[in-house]
């Protein structure tokens, strides 16, 4: 399926020569100072919606039933999976895939990307073990004392 753009103030000028190109995709509305729009038919963003849930619910199921293997499929997008440790790389995938979950149902996927981009850096930091040690032992505490901010 082919995405066709165009600029969004064509769309304005005249919507009649953009949306004859949904018939064969969807059309992306390219704007200057502000995020670029995206118009889909109504049956295209559906069946989108179904199969997101529909894999997220298998996948979901997978790591019930067999969490080292899903982990493993799950690793083969996420390469850096491998950076974290075997105990927080079934926490990783539990909650990625519980988000993706969320957001396939609900259609919100922030808080899906968000936790990707956290875990991500988290096996950032355990990919250096130096950082990851200093990180995981005390600090000293003996920056200066702070006063309580006024409101």
């Amino acid at each position: 399926m082919a995405v066709k753009s165009h600029p969004y103030s064509t769309f304005l000028r005249a919507p009649g020569q953009v949306l004859p190109d949904l018939e064969d995709g969807d059309v992306l509305l390219e704007r200057r100072d502000e995020a670029d729009i995206v118009i889909v038919r109504q049956e295209r963003y559906l069946a989108a919606q179904f199969g997101m849930v529909t894999v997220t619910r298998l996948l979901r199921n997978f790591l019930k039933d067999d969490p080292e293997h899903t982990a493993d499929l799950v690793a083969e997008q996420m390469p850096w999976l491998e950076w974290l440790p075997a105990h927080e790389r079934l926490d990783c995938v539990n909650e990625l895939l519980t988000n993706l979950a969320a957001g396939a149902d609900t259609g919100t996927f922030e808080p899906f990307a968000r936790s990707v981009n956290e875990w991500r850096h988290t096996a950032e930091v355990w990919a250096d073990p130096q950082l990851a040690e200093r990180l995981r032992s005390r600090f000293k505490g003996d920056g200066p004392v702070l006063e309580r901010p006024l409101v």
